[in-house]
This record gives C-alpha cells, sequence and structure tokens, in this order.
C-alpha cells in the first residue's frame, strides 16, 4: 500500500485541547505526516507546538474557552486567515467531573456536557458548512471513549456526553457523508493522562483497570497518532460513522 494514502502534506487540522495529553500525541503524529496544526487551547501550548514547527510544518495557537459555542466563529475566521482553509477537524477537548450519581450538581452537568458535546457539535457545524462552501472533503474526528459504550461510576455527566459523541458520531456520517464530509471518531481506552490520574494514583482501582486490560498496560498519548493520521488521510475515504476503539483490547474483554 502507497504512504501516499496516509500523507497529509498540505492539510491543515484543526484541534481541540492539545496542549497536553491526547490531543498532544495526536497533533504531532499529524505534524509528522505532514500537517500544520490550529491548536485550540485554554492554556498555552508551548510545548506542542515547539513540537509540531520541528517536524517543519506550521502551528498556529489560538487561545479559546470551549465551555461556550462564542468562540467557534472565530477559531474558524483565525483558521481561514493563516491557511484559507481547514481540511480535518479534530474534536479532542473535553472535562470531566467525579461524583456519585446521589450527589452529582447541576453545574457539574452543565459544565461538562457545555464542552464535551454542545461545542464539539457546533464546531462540527461550523467546519462542515466551511467545507460545503469551498466544495472539499473534510474530515471530522470526534473523541469518544470507553464510556460511550460502557456506563462507568461517579461521572455521570461524562458518560451522558461520550455516549452523546457516539451517537453524534453517527448521525453526522449520516447527513454528511454524501456531501464528502467523513465523521467518525476514536474512543480511547485507559490512557495515561491528566483525567485518569485520580485513578492511576489509587491502587485498587487502578490494579482492577489494569486485570481488565488484555495488553495489561495503560495506554499513552502517542498510541493514538497513528488512529488519528487514519482517519484524517484518504486512507479512510470510505470510513464513514465508525467509532474506532484504542483500548488494548478492553473491549474485547
Amino acid at each position: 500500500m502507497s504512504n501516499a494514502l496516509f500523507n497529509l502534506s498540505g492539510k491543515t487540522a484543526i484541534i481541540t485541547g492539545c496542549n497536553t495529553g491526547l490531543g498532544q500525541g495526536m497533533a504531532l503524529g499529524l505534524a509528522e505526516a505532514g500537517c500544520n496544526i490550529v491548536g485550540v487551547n485554554r492554556r498555552s501550548p508551548a510545548e506542542t507546538q515547539q513540537g509540531v514547527e520541528a517536524m517543519g510544518v506550521q502551528f498556529l495557537a489560538i487561545e479559546a474557552d470551549l465551555g461556550s459555542t462564542t468562540p467557534i466563529a472565530e477559531i474558524m475566521h483565525k483558521t481561514e486567515q493563516q491557511f484559507g482553509t481547514a481540511d480535518i477537524l479534530i474534536n479532542n477537548a473535553g472535562i470531566i467531573r467525579r461524583a456519585d450519581a446521589l450527589e452529582f450538581t447541576e453545574q457539574d452537568w452543565d459544565d461538562v456536557l457545555d464542552v464535551n458535546l454542545k461545542s464539539l457539535f457546533f464546531l462540527s457545524q461550523a467546519f462542515a458548512r466551511a467545507c460545503i462552501h469551498r466544495k472539499g472533503r473534510g474530515k471530522i474526528i470526534n473523541i469518544a471513549s470507553m464510556l460511550s459504550f460502557q456506563g462507568g461510576i461517579r461521572v455521570p455527566s461524562y458518560t451522558a456526553s461520550k455516549s452523546g459523541v457516539l451517537g453524534l458520531t453517527r448521525l453526522m456520517a449520516n447527513e454528511w457523508a454524501h456531501l464528502g464530509i467523513n465523521v467518525n471518531a476514536i474512543a480511547p481506552g485507559y490512557m495515561a493522562t491528566n483525567n485518569t490520574e485520580a485513578l492511576r494514583n489509587d491502587p485498587e482501582r487502578s490494579t482492577e483497570i489494569l486485570k481488565r486490560i488484555p495488553a495489561g498496560q495503560w495506554g499513552s498519548p502517542e498510541d493514538l497518532a497513528g488512529a488519528a493520521v487514519f482517519l484524517a488521510s484518504n486512507a479512510s475515504n470510505y470510513v464513514h460513522g465508525h467509532t474506532l476503539a484504542v483500548d488494548g483490547g478492553w473491549l474485547a474483554r
């Protein structure tokens, strides 16, 4: 198979939440394939920017809080100013709140749903409209979760949001596939990131989780790079509405 299928040279990807963790791993993976990166973050993505630019491609940093849909128009405008267009959107930004369902607050519910689901949908909508306007192919990659398939415990709004991501990925694919826009998702397994720090620091829960993973270890942000490049590239042009688990075999257990 030709490596050209996975070549992203000259392409531009908007990646939300790429200053650390999974987003950073995917940004570096796409950059290595030749893709320019627009990093949308609440904090400075200096480390990611340095790594991306070291690969000889461009990086545009946009500071935005996706707890609201207000920044979306500016994100698209700045991207178009710098690169003319965006070919790829990775909706990675997400937050999590932990508490028993009986004690969970409305504020924690709204905060998580606003970032993980509402902003994801409306940024995808803006990106899709731009693709249709320029009559070009687009690739949307949403970041789902093991909790898109399972219930979990003590994370009611996160579970609801990630179940919603799986459903929205299918809905958007159904509506936009014929327009040349691929919408798919990646469901990371248990990865060593900020979101899982509390679990990894809990010896009992960490041991339980590792026993369930056939690969026998926590994943790393770099483990998502190949999946992201595949779904962003021409190699996945006939893949629509799929959620790809990158989980060390968790769901197969």
